[in-house]
C-alpha cells in the first residue's frame, strides 16, 4: 500500500507503568505497519530526555522532552513521513504539550497500556536479567497508580496481562487505522 501524506500528521501516543509493554508493543506494531508498507516512525519517549540530573526535574521550564521531539519528528516529516508512534510513560497525561510539539494539529490516539503489579514484575525482570531492585518496582506501582487515576477518561485503556506484543499491537493498529482493511 503506498502512502500519501496528508496535511495533518497522526499520533500514537503509548504511555503506561515501567515493564508493561509500551516498547514491544511499539516494536510489534512497527512489524505489522512495514508488512503492510504504512510509512510511519516510532519514537521512543523516554529518551529524549534521558541525562542525569534529569532535565525534566532539574530544568523543567526548558521542557526539553518536547523540544526534541519537535526537532527529531521535524526531520521524519521532511522525509515525508505523517504517522508517528511515540512511547513516553507519562505521554498521555503530556498529550497535549507533546501534540504541540508534534505541530499541525496532529489526529491524536492515546493509550494507556496497564499491566498487573505481578506481570510487571516479572517482565521487568526478563529485561534486567533477573532480580529487580525493590525501589524499581516500587516506583513503577506509584507511576501505575497515578496514571490509572490522573490519566483522562478519553484515553483508551488496553491491558497486557496475557497478551503478546502481536496481540496488543493489533489492538493498538485497530484504534488508529492505519493498517488496510
Amino acid at each position: 500500500m503506498a502512502d500519501v501524506a496528508p496535511g495533518r500528521p497522526e499520533v500514537l501516543f503509548i504511555g503506561g507503568r515501567s515493564g508493561v509493554g509500551k516498547s514491544a508493543a511499539a516494536e510489534a506494531l512497527h512489524d505489522l505497519l512495514v508488512g503492510a508498507d504504512v510509512h510511519h516512525a516510532v519514537i521512543e519517549g523516554d529518551v529524549l530526555d534521558l541525562a542525569h540530573p534529569a532535565p525534566h526535574v532539574a530544568h523543567p521550564e526548558v521542557r526539553l522532552a518536547e523540544r526534541n521531539l519537535a526537532l527529531l519528528w521535524s526531520a521524519y516529516r521532511d522525509l515525508g513521513h505523517h504517522r508517528l508512534v511515540f512511547t513516553n510513560t507519562v505521554s498521555v497525561l503530556e498529550q497535549d504539550r507533546l501534540a504541540a510539539a508534534v505541530g499541525d494539529d496532529p489526529v491524536v490516539t492515546a493509550v494507556l497500556l496497564r499491566a498487573g503489579d505481578d506481570v510487571a514484575a516479572e517482565r521487568l525482570g526478563r529485561r534486567s536479567g533477573g532480580v529487580v531492585p525493590s525501589a524499581q518496582l516500587a516506583h513503577s506501582t506509584r507511576t501505575a497508580r497515578r496514571l490509572d487515576t490522573a490519566t483522562p477518561d478519553a484515553v483508551t485503556r488496553v491491558d497486557t496481562d496475557g497478551r503478546t506484543p502481536e496481540q496488543v499491537a493489533r489492538h493498538l493498529a485497530s484504534l488508529t487505522g492505519w493498517l488496510p482493511a
